[in-house]
């Protein structure tokens, strides 16, 4: 999904080379996994000739939230205050990632805190 949203419409070859320096990927790999990602809406494709090209249809904004949402009712019962807390609990944090964390839930205004509450 990266790809498509940072370069646009690409054929699965064009995605292969695109993330090659990142990761050795199969083309059969990247091939099933856009299929996948076709099938339950977040790419769609176009023929061009004897090729595809794939390109999304969600931002990756929508998508980031759909799968937090997603992971807080699978893993968390919708309980935002357990994912937090799980997040807080990871030895990865950093003091600085903290501060910046608190002061962001601080400086949220009381509008941004109700619809939050109503999307989940």
């Amino acid at each position: 999904m990266k790809v498509l949203w940072d370069r646009g419409e690409s054929t699965v070859a064009d995605m292969v080379t695109a993330t090659s320096g990142e990761t050795e990927l199969a083309y059969t790999s990247v091939l099933t996994t856009i299929r996948i990602l076709e099938t339950k809406g977040y790419v769609s494709h176009l023929q061009e000739g004897r090729a595809f090209l794939y390109g999304a249809c969600i931002g990756e904004l929508e998508a980031s939230r759909s799968e937090v949402r997603h992971v807080l009712q699978r893993f968390f019962g919708n309980s935002r205050e357990r994912l937090l807390l799980s997040l807080l609990g990871d030895d990865g944090i950093s003091p600085e990632e903290l501060r910046r964390l608190k002061e962001a839930i601080a400086n949220l205004p009381d509008e941004a805190l109700s619809e939050t509450t109503e999307r989940f």
